[in-house]
C-alpha cells in the first residue's frame, strides 16, 4: 500500500515570489518535527477560481492568500465572521470537507501587540492611519478588544467615512489634516499605510504630541525600523513592528493545516530579519 503524502499548504498570490511565508512555515515544520510542505503558487486572477476549487485535488490541505486574491476567495469558500467583517481572507483550510476561510491579520495584529506592549488594550482612544484592507483588520481587532473610540484618518476622507460607516459609531472618520488634534488623546497609534516603507513616501506624524504612555504600531516591515517607530522609540514609547505582525498572523494557519500550534520565537524572528536585510 502506498503511504499517504505528507500534508502540504501553499501561498496563493500574483505575484508571490517575494513572500517570506515559506521561510516561516518551513522553520516550524522543522522545529516541530512535522513531515509536511509549504510552497508558493503564482496564480493569475483569471485562474483563481479553478485553482481554489481544485485545491484539495492539487494535494493541498489549505493555503495562505495574498494580493490580489484576498477578496476573490471569499465567494469560493465559507468565510467566518472575521473574514466577512474585514471583507478579505488570507487563510483557507478544510473542515468537515468544506473549504473555510478566515483573516488571521486580525490575530497577527493583536498577538503582536500583546507580545510587544502588554496591557496595550487598556489604552482608551486609538488613532488608525489609512483606510485600506489592512486597516479593516486593525479596526475589527480594536473593536474586538473593546476600544470605545477609534479615529480613522485617511488622505481621502470619503474612504474613511465609508469604512467607519461599516463598523459603527465607535469608529470616527478623520480628515488627514485633523491628525494633530487627536494625537494628544491617542493612547494607541497604528500606521496601516505604505508610508514609511522603502520606496514610498514619508509619513509625517509628530509623535511628540502623543501622551507618554502611548503605544505606536507600524504594519510596515521593510525597513524593520520605520521612521515612525524610530521616533517613537526615541521618546521612550512602546512600539510594535510590522515583522511581529507578519510572524503572529502565520500561527493559526499552521495550526489549522498541520495540527500543532507553533510559537513565534526570537530564533524565528532573527531568521526572517536576516532574510529581509539580505542585499
Amino acid at each position: 500500500m502506498t503511504a499517504p503524502k505528507p500534508p502540504a499548504a501553499c501561498l496563493i498570490g500574483w505575484p508571490a515570489a517575494h513572500s517570506r511565508s515559506p521561510l516561516i512555515h518551513h522553520y516550524w515544520l522543522r522545529t516541530l518535527g512535522i513531515e509536511g510542505g509549504y510552497v508558493i503558487e503564482a496564480v493569475p486572477p483569471d485562474d483563481l477560481r479553478d485553482f481554489v476549487l481544485r485545491l484539495s485535488l492539487r494535494g493541498f490541505v489549505g493555503a495562505n492568500v495574498t494580493i490580489p486574491h484576498k477578496v476573490g476567495v471569499l465567494e469560493l469558500s465559507a468565510p467566518d465572521a472575521r473574514a466577512k467583517a474585514v471583507g478579505a481572507a488570507n487563510t483557507l483550510w478544510f473542515e468537515d470537507g468544506e473549504l473555510r476561510a478566515t483573516n488571521t491579520d486580525v490575530e497577527g495584529f493583536l498577538g503582536n501587540l500583546d507580545a510587544s506592549a502588554p496591557d496595550w488594550d487598556k489604552a482608551g482612544e486609538a488613532l488608525v492611519l489609512g483606510a485600506g484592507g489592512a486597516s479593516r483588520a486593525v479596526v475589527f481587532g480594536l473593536r474586538e478588544r473593546g476600544f470605545k473610540r477609534i479615529h480613522l484618518a485617511n488622505r481621502t476622507l470619503a474612504r474613511a467615512e465609508a469604512l467607519a460607516a461599516e463598523f459603527g459609531p465607535n469608529v470616527q472618520p478623520l480628515a488627514w489634516d485633523g491628525i494633530n488634534e487627536v494625537l494628544p488623546r491617542a493612547k494607541l497609534l497604528v500606521n496601516t499605510t505604505s508610508l514609511g516603507m522603502h520606496g514610498q513616501g514619508v509619513l509625517e506624524v509628530d509623535v511628540a504630541r502623543l501622551p507618554q504612555e502611548a503605544v505606536v504600531a507600524d504594519l510596515v516591515y521593510v525597513p524593520l525600523v520605520t521612521p515612525l517607530l524610530a521616533a517613537a522609540a526615541a521618546r521612550g514609547l512602546k512600539t510594535a513592528d510590522g515583522l511581529g505582525m507578519l510572524l503572529h498572523q502565520a500561527v493559526r494557519g499552521f495550526e489549522l493545516w498541520f495540527g500543532q500550534r507553533p510559537e513565534v520565537t526570537a530564533e524565528l524572528r532573527a531568521l526572517v530579519e536576516a532574510d529581509l536585510t539580505k542585499t
